[in-house]
């Protein structure tokens, strides 16, 4: 789908939520609130609505939308959006080996942390992603759930350019 900015803007709550409402995983709530930041008069405008939706959110609710986030090449249902971006990363063709360790990494990363490791897959390999995992579990909470944020700064930028020309 490519919408421009004046198509969005013409958009009501509902097909605005409708277009928007994946764009943050598994959280339409994000669209509503920034539906109402309109007019847009550009990409990172719309953008930046919806990240101060939900930083102005209560902290409690910002860790249940980090937490809400799929783990990385997981094997169960996870959204449209990043079904495409992992499969591009190349974590649907991973080796029973691969798998083991991305489930290990993943469940290490869990258990330290809270909330599942986040990153904005598209460009990198599952080498690169094996590598950030790794490095990142050696951070504190503090820095990790400031980058889980620049992550998901970072992923739904690339979601919205994908969706918006112009």
């Amino acid at each position: 789908m490519n919408l421009t900015i004046a198509e969005i803007n013409a958009l009501s709550k509902p097909e605005f939520v409708e277009v928007f409402g994946s764009v943050f995983e598994h959280s339409p709530w994000v669209a509503e609130g920034a539906f109402e930041a309109k007019p847009f008069a550009s990409v990172r405008e719309l953008h930046e609505a919806m990240l101060r939706v939900v930083e102005e959110s209560p902290e409690e609710k910002i860790l249940d939308f980090i937490r809400v986030h799929p783990n990385l090449a997981t094997r169960m249902k996870v959204g449209a959006y990043s079904a495409k971006e992992q499969q591009g990363a190349g974590l649907g063709q991973l080796s029973t080996e691969e798998f083991e360790r991305f489930t290990r990494l993943n469940q290490s990363y869990m258990e330290k942390f809270g909330f599942p490791f986040i990153l904005a897959v598209t460009g990198k390999t599952k080498e690169d992603i094996v590598a950030s995992m790794e490095e990142r579990l050696d951070n504190s909470y503090e820095a990790e759930r400031k980058q889980a944020m620049k992550q998901i700064a970072r992923i739904t930028e690339i979601r919205l350019n994908n969706i918006i020309v112009g």
